[in-house]
């Protein structure tokens, strides 16, 4: 079992560049890992996911061409690289994990939570 963790929230303009890191008490090595992010008045939607390994990532259209998800297994730890953020992307965005023997599909359920991490984009 893992407990991600998250940092690196905070104010950005839009345009600039954020990177949100997650690390986890436990090994992450045999875990999907996935950034998820919950605005108001919206439900929670993933933003991207990534394999044990870092071979196969996933991304949400919002996400793609902007985003970019990555992995150190040696530390545990996973990040989202918000590139050209916008307003829109203002959220509460949280950090999870899942058990990958090598079939996990990347933007279904998982199962271990992070506490959050406030993200507002000015315009």
């Amino acid at each position: 079992q893992v407990e991600p963790v998250e940092s690196g929230g905070g104010l950005v303009q839009a345009g600039g560049s954020l990177r949100l890191s997650c690390t986890a008490s436990g090994r992450i090595s045999t875990y999907a890992m996935g950034w998820f992010r919950h605005a108001p008045g919206k439900g929670r939607e993933i933003v991207a996911g990534i394999n044990w390994s870092g071979s196969n990532t996933y991304y949400a259209n919002s996400a793609k061409g902007r985003f970019t998800i990555s992995r150190d297994n040696v530390k545990n730890s996973v990040y989202l690289q918000m590139d050209s953020p916008k307003p829109e992307d203002t959220a509460v965005y949280y950090c999870a994990a899942k058990v990958d023997i090598g079939t996990a599909v990347l933007n279904s359920k998982y199962d271990y939570w992070g506490q959050g991490t406030q993200v507002t984009v000015s315009s």
